[in-house]
């Protein structure tokens, strides 16, 4: 098991900012924040997929798993989501 994959955020609970849109492109999407301003590329479709699912599910496991991302990829994706939060493309959601 990779450091990646004991990664406490496949356990947590996150979503797209609600100052971020999305425009579907046939590369992917990209990602602009409306609050700083910041353009953003997803180059595949499945990371697309991931953070459409997030804001649905209780964990990024759960969203990794529904968008059907095997879980040897899940590192990638992990490390991809990691910079969508570094940009605040995504926030982390709270238990409420």
């Amino acid at each position: 098991m990779t450091t990646l994959m004991a990664d406490s955020m496949l356990d947590e609970t996150w979503t797209l900012s609600g100052s971020v849109a999305l425009r579907p492109e046939p590369f992917g999407a990209l990602a602009y924040h409306f609050g700083n301003r910041k353009l953003t590329f997803l180059k595949k479709k499945e990371l697309v997929d991931v953070v459409n699912a997030l804001g649905d599910c209780d964990t990024v496991a759960e969203a990794l798993t529904r968008a059907g991302i095997p879980a040897l990829q899940w590192p990638a994706y992990v490390i991809a989501l990691r910079g969508l939060a570094a940009s605040d493309m995504i926030l982390e959601r709270k238990p409420s």
